[in-house]
């Protein structure tokens, strides 16, 4: 994954749960500054930090739909 796309994917994961940063940080247990650098391109997670989240995003709105 770029760096670009990565820095996207992380906001759109984030926005696409209706959490701000704020929350979203709180939810996951990671520093806000951390979370902030991702979407801003200024560091770059181990890609796995994406699929967990990404998994964990998409377990948890169908266990809500349930």
């Amino acid at each position: 994954m770029s760096e670009q796309s990565f820095q996207k994917s992380m906001k759109e994961l984030r926005e696409s749960t209706g959490f701000n940063r704020k929350e979203f940080c709180e939810k996951f247990d990671i520093p806000y500054r951390t979370m902030t650098e991702w979407e801003l391109g200024h560091r770059i997670a181990p890609p796995y930090v994406y699929r967990l989240l990404s998994y964990y995003v998409e377990m948890q709105e169908k266990i809500d739909k349930d």
